[in-house]
């Protein structure tokens, strides 16, 4: 049977606090952050990310009331707000600016970054130095 290490899709700085536990559920089955966000109607990253954006303690806040919320985990019931406070400390600090979507390339307020201007500043080059070197048909 494959762990949670197996499954994880990795490589983002929420994993710490997706996949926390917050204990078992009744039918003795472990609970993830993941999971809980999942099964109060929440996508887990976007919810983790927006935790990350706020303070401290509005993110406490927040995920103090996600948690009372979710009832599948019995011994939420009695400690949800030592719990966020636990999680929330497992939270980046201002993630959302450091993870951008892969497909993303402008920056905000339009400008392109520094990629775009290389690769076209290459080809220029290149077509400069195609033009003074000349080509002689021999395909050298």
């Amino acid at each position: 049977m494959p762990t949670m290490d197996d499954m994880r899709q990795g490589g983002t700085p929420f994993d710490t606090f997706l996949y926390a536990t917050l204990g078992k559920d009744r039918n003795d089955n472990s609970v993830t952050v993941l999971s809980a966000l999942a099964r109060v109607g929440l996508e887990p990253w976007e919810a983790a990310s927006d935790l990350a954006d706020l303070t401290r303690d509005e993110a406490r806040n927040r995920l103090d009331t996600l948690l009372i919320r979710f009832t599948d985990v019995p011994t939420l019931k009695d400690n949800h707000a030592a719990v966020s406070r636990r999680l929330i400390d497992l939270l980046p600090k201002g993630a959302r600016q450091r993870t951008r979507m892969a497909g993303d390339a402008a920056l905000p307020g339009g400008k392109l970054g520094i990629g775009p201007i290389l690769g076209v500043l290459m080809v220029v080059l290149y077509l400069i130095h195609s033009l003074v070197v000349g080509f002689d048909g021999t395909g050298n």
